[in-house]
């Protein structure tokens, strides 16, 4: 039996991972035409295609999906040999971090979170970037190493998740609105003017199927793309703003809010990273910095 070539397993991973010869040789720094001749090398030792043509780009055959994982279990093992025993010090640490989050999010735990750098790990820098969508591909490539929000159907299915916190939703008036005072009933809530929230073209939020139930419809006269910008037009405006609790506290100064009174399910916020970093001292002492300034 031929001895194992992690090399060729190094190969079949970025392979798979970009899904195209001139990436994955750019990114291991080789020749499209060894790149070649490294996935004919792969196809003759798996015999099978593994990669094959599907427009312009290459499409991996039902063997390769079921290598993938094990490629990178095999892959991540083997890093984690070399990590054996390292010595970690976040004091010591220069590192810079990318993150994605919301605004709300970067409110409420961003100053916390660079406190403790400060004391803690003087040389790292995080790096804050938008969420635009909910598309794992910058896990998965490494542009980003953490990420915060809610499990949807786009979460590649072998990045990590860890719960956070979980979050109920509340409303939220600017001082002087006819909500801000008195108990807020149903037909109180849905009578008003709503903004709501949504990256994406929405038919219904859960708030809508809340009414629905008991009969109720509201009016949503405006629609933005996040927490952030809700809160900022409800400021100066009848605007009532549906939002999580927790997660906006530190863009909610100045504001009422006030208990839904609807049944809107809660949510759970959890933290999310590509396998690769399970094993890394330094990003797990992230990850367990952050959960432990969220429960805080």
């Amino acid at each position: 039996m031929p001895r194992p070539d992690l090399d060729q397993l190094i190969t079949l991973d970025v392979l798979l991972s970009e899904g195209s010869v001139a990436r994955a040789a750019e990114r291991l720094q080789l020749s499209p035409s060894a790149m070649s001749r490294a996935l004919a090398r792969l196809r003759a030792s798996f015999n099978d295609p593994l990669l094959v043509r599907a427009g312009r780009g290459l499409v991996p055959t039902p063997r390769a999906e079921a290598l993938r994982p094990e490629v990178r279990r095999v892959l991540e093992a083997a890093e984690a040999l070399f990590r054996i025993g390292a010595d970690f010090d976040p004091a010591h640490l220069s590192r810079t971090f990318t993150l994605r989050i919301s605004d709300g999010f970067l409110e409420t735990f961003g100053p916390p979170l660079l406190a403790t750098l400060a004391r803690e790990a003087p040389g790292v820098r995080l790096r804050f970037v938008p969420k635009q969508d909910k598309d794992s591909a910058p896990l998965r490539d490494g542009s980003i190493d953490l990420e915060t929000g809610v499990i949807g159907p786009a979460m590649g299915p072998e990045v990590r998740a860890q719960a956070l916190f979980r979050d109920r939703f509340i409303g939220v008036v600017r001082p002087g609105h006819p909500l801000a005072e008195g108990r807020v009933t149903a037909e109180d809530y849905a009578a008003g003017q709503h903004i709501a929230v949504a990256r994406r073209p929405v038919e219904r939020w859960p708030a809508d199927e809340a009414l629905a139930a008991l009969g109720l419809t509201r009016q949503v006269r405006t629609i933005v793309g996040g927490f952030a910008a809700a809160l900022f037009l409800v400021r100066s405006s009848d605007l009532i703003a549906t939002v999580p609790e927790q997660h906006t506290a530190g863009l909610r100064a100045g504001l009422i809010a006030f208990p839904l009174p609807i049944a809107v399910p809660e949510i759970t916020v959890s933290l999310f990273w590509h396998p690769r970093f399970d094993a890394d001292p330094a990003h797990r002492w992230l990850r367990e910095t952050l959960r432990a300034i969220c429960k805080a």
